[in-house]
Parts: C-alpha cells; structure tokens; sequence
C-alpha cells in the first residue's frame, strides 16, 4: 500500500509541476506583484524605503546598510543571543545531511527519497526541532528572529534568485549535436565558466547543461564529465562577479563593492584552466575506452549548434542581474537618493519570470524537457538547511574570534571546508564577519581586510564544489543528469571526485596566490 503511492508523489513532482501549470504559475506571480504594490501604496510600515542619507552623510548611509541588507543577520543572529546553542543543536543539521547522503543509497528508501514532497517531510521535520528548541529555551522573540533571519532574510533572496536564473534560462535551447570529442566537451565547460560570473552559476548550468548531454548521448563515459561541469560551471567559474554565486551575493548586500570580485581573475584563470586540463586528459582516456559503435554514431549523428530563444530570454537575464545589481534596499539606486523597497528585487526577478513564461515559445521548454523538478529539489531541502544550520552560524560566530584563524591560509581552508557541508552562502557571512573583527579593512571590501576577504571568497566559491549541498546548481545539474538515465554518483562518492581533484588544485593555488 505504502508503495503505491510513492509513484502518486512522483507525479506530483515530474508532472503537476511541469510547464502545463505556467497559467497558474503567472497568475500567482501577477497576484504576488499586485499585493506588493498594493503594501507599498498603502504605506505598510515593513515595506517602507530606508530613510536615504543626507550629502555627506555617510556614517548614516552605513548605519542605513547596516540595519537593511539581506544577509546582515546572519551576524546578527549569534549577537542576538546571549550565548550559543549547545553543540549537541547541531544534529538536526547533521541529520539533515546524513539523509541526504545515505537515504539514495539504501534500497529501502532510494525510491521514496526521489520525491521533492518526501524530501520536504525530512527536511520540514528536522527544521521544526530547531525552531521548537529555540521556542522552548529562548523564547518567541529569539523563534521568530531566526526565522527572519533564515527564512526572510537569507532563503527567500536565494531561492528566488535562484528560481529566476533556473526559469528564465529554461527558455533558451542550445540545440545541437556535437562530435563529443573531449575539445569539444572541455569547449562547453570553459564556455560555462566564463558565463557563470555574469549570469550566475545557476543560469549558465541551467543554459548549457542539456546541450551537452544531447551532444554526449552516443558515449556511455559521461558521468565524469557531469562531474567537472558541477566542478568549473556551478562553482569555480562564479567568482568574478556577486551575480555569479550565492556567497559574492551577501557580500555585495554587505557593502562591498559591486565589481571588486573582477580583481580575482588571476584565480579564476588558475583555477578554471587548470580543471580544463586535468578534465582534457582524463576524456581523452575515457574517449578511447568507448565501444566502436558508439564512436561511430557519435561521428555521423550530428547537428549543427543553433540558439533559440535567447533574444527575449538573454534581455530577461540581463534584466536579473541589473536588479542584482541596482536594487539593493541598503544602497541608492545610481544617480538618484531613492533606496529601493524591501525585497522589490525578489518582486522584479519574479515579474521577468511571468514575462518569460507568458512571452516565450513553449515549444522552446517543451523540446529543453523543462520542469520545475530540479528547482523545487533546491527549495525542498535548503529551507532545512537553512534553518537548521542555525545552531551552526551561531556557534561558529561565538567561537570563531577564538579558533585562531586570522592568516589567508587559514581563511580560505576553514571557510572552504564548512563552505562544502553548511553551505558556502551564509559561512562566507560568518567569516566576513570574523574577519572584519580583526581589523579595519577599506570600504570598497565592506571593510573587511582585503587580502583576507579574497581568502574567504575563494573558500566559500570554489569549495562549495565539494560536495553535492555546497551550492544550490550542484543538486539541480545532478537531477538533470539523472532524469536522462546518468548515474550519477552517490554523496560519498562525488565526494571522491572532489576530493582526488580539486583539493590538490586549491592548494596549488593558495600556493601561488594566498
């Protein structure tokens, strides 16, 4: 009985949740937009612009940042409390993670762990212990004010943004069929690297990862290719701009400056192009391995690269990062003394993504198998993550100053390594803000010391590839990968990819640069 309605749940996922449901998808965000606008006019006091900074005043445009930007309370949460949770409030989290990594595993649950539904049971349940021991030993005040933290202030700005760059790049097809020679498949991932700074990780794993499945579809050696797409793609390629990643996000919305991240190029080059040629060699081994046959159909199947699509979509995704960009509540829109409303980024994203649905060719999503599974795989399990890793920030931020960490070596590895299991978007805010403590750094960092902050970008943008949880991407490129019959590694045993090649590249390069 149990297992008949496993597949009832799977439907849910893979169908209801499809394209088929776009009406109702703009309508919610038509009716989303109009309630906005509707607080606004009304003059609701949470939807109030913070109050603009007289000429000169820039100790209250500070202050004004300080109390609005998305992201803040994150620190915010380990000053709030007196004292830290104690140690044993981190296994809600450890759970968490122990699920997602043993229950596709074990034939008992594999199947029923496939739902997003099932997933959000887990992931709910664990996040409720959290919350009801904070209720319980702290009070409502200290329940509620994680909650704004995780929920208001950290979850919603990322999955919306990450929902948009999915949705809105589900409408451009890259349709070909390529000779899947490892060039060609190192061309897709170097390709890959360079859009992720400009239209995040998520829009150019989203953009390019079909097409190069369709090109590698007569080989049966592709799962490390998948591999080193998550690797270059949906992490390392992201770091030279806050559009790119999760982590560069927050700390733009913490004061640093909007293009200082370009001054990480060297890195990114290292990185990126030492990847692309590890993976070069390793296809190129792999390639000879492949059956006769298979060689020969990928030879004479083929279709030229053709872009449909991206005129209305490109401008859309551009439109994205301009909100990235211009409508931060902390800071004036340029030009102007006007600090934008509360979350009227998130409303904009969701708006260009009513505008993609209802004006792109469905035809275009329909041959791109697009669906909202991947998507909502992300939002099911990181609003547990996000809460439950609470416990976490908050000990972490109570106990960082005294953990010793105060060199770029020290930044990068302990921020790297949390990055690859607690998520690398709210650990690089608890080391920005342990680094900031240790001394005054120039207010184009955030005022963070500035060799420092480059320590805890690298960490928390290149390390988040460690494991599958480290960045949102990294679960919805390993879903794609696996609705077209890859076998995708387990937790662990991506791991063992991570692990065997990007530890001795990252330390190759904290040699030469940090």
């Amino acid at each position: 009985m149990a297992q008949a309605l496993v597949p009832d749940a799977m439907t849910v996922d893979a169908h209801a949740l499809s394209p088929r449901s776009d009406k109702v998808l703009i309508a919610a965000i038509i009716a989303v937009v109009v309630v906005y606008f509707l607080a606004v006019a009304a003059g609701v006091p949470w939807f109030a612009s913070p109050t603009a900074p007289a000429a000169g005043g820039e100790h209250a445009a500070e202050a004004a940042g300080e109390h609005a930007s998305a992201g803040e309370h994150a620190a915010e949460a380990g000053e709030h409390e007196t004292q830290a949770p104690p140690l044993f409030m981190v296994l809600p989290f450890a759970v968490l993670l122990g699920a997602i990594a043993v229950l596709p595993l074990l034939p008992q649950t594999a199947h029923w762990w496939e739902s997003n539904l099932h997933r959000f049971y887990v992931a709910a349940a664990l996040a409720a212990i959290t919350l009801i021991y904070y209720l319980a030993t702290r009070g409502v005040s200290d329940a509620v004010h994680v909650v704004q933290h995780a929920v208001l202030d950290e979850y919603i700005p990322f999955i919306v943004l990450l929902f948009s760059l999915y949705t809105i790049s589900g409408g451009i097809r890259i349709e070909c069929d390529l000779r899947a020679h490892p060039v060609v498949n190192a061309g897709f991932i170097g390709v890959g690297a360079t859009l992720a700074s400009f239209i995040g990780t998520t829009g150019a794993a989203m953009l390019l990862i079909r097409p190069l499945l369709e090109t590698n579809k007569e080989r049966r050696h592709v799962v490390h290719t998948v591999v080193f797409f998550i690797f270059a793609v949906c992490n390392c390629g992201g770091l030279l701009l806050p559009i790119g990643d999760p982590p560069l996000f927050l700390g733009y919305l913490r004061g640093v400056d909007f293009f200082w991240t370009l001054n990480l190029w060297r890195e990114w080059a290292f990185v990126n192009g030492l990847l692309l040629a590890v993976y070069v060699v390793w296809d190129s081994v792999m390639y000879r391995r492949e059956k006769a046959q298979d060689i020969q159909r990928d030879e004479t199947q083929v279709r030229p690269l053709r872009i449909f699509g991206w005129k209305l979509n490109g401008l859309l995704l551009l439109g994205v990062i301009a909100s990235v960009a211009f409508l931060d509540k902390s800071k004036a829109v340029p030009g102007t003394s006007w600090h934008p409303w509360p979350y009227l980024r998130e409303v904009v994203q969701l708006a260009l993504v009513a505008v993609s649905l209802g004006l792109g060719v469905k035809s275009i999503r329909e041959k791109n198998h697009f669906n909202y599974h991947a998507i909502l795989e992300v939002a099911a399990l990181f609003i547990g993550i996000f809460i439950c890793m609470q416990p976490a920030l908050q000990i972490l931020h109570e106990k960082g100053p005294s953990l010793g960490v105060d060199t770029p070596h020290e930044f990068f590895w302990a921020t790297g390594s949390l990055s690859s299991v607690l998520d690398n978007a709210p650990t690089y805010v608890v080391f920005f803000e342990t680094a900031k403590a240790l001394g005054e750094g120039p207010a184009h960092t955030g005022g963070v010391p500035e060799l420092l902050l480059v320590a805890i970008s690298l960490g928390a943008v290149f390390m988040g590839s460690m494991t599958y949880i480290g960045n949102g991407p990294n679960f919805m490129v390993k879903a794609i990968a696996e609705s077209t019959g890859i076998r995708m590694p387990s937790f662990f045993g991506y791991m063992l990819y991570s692990c065997g090649i990007l530890l001795p590249i990252f330390w190759l390069m904290t040699q030469v640069f940090l």
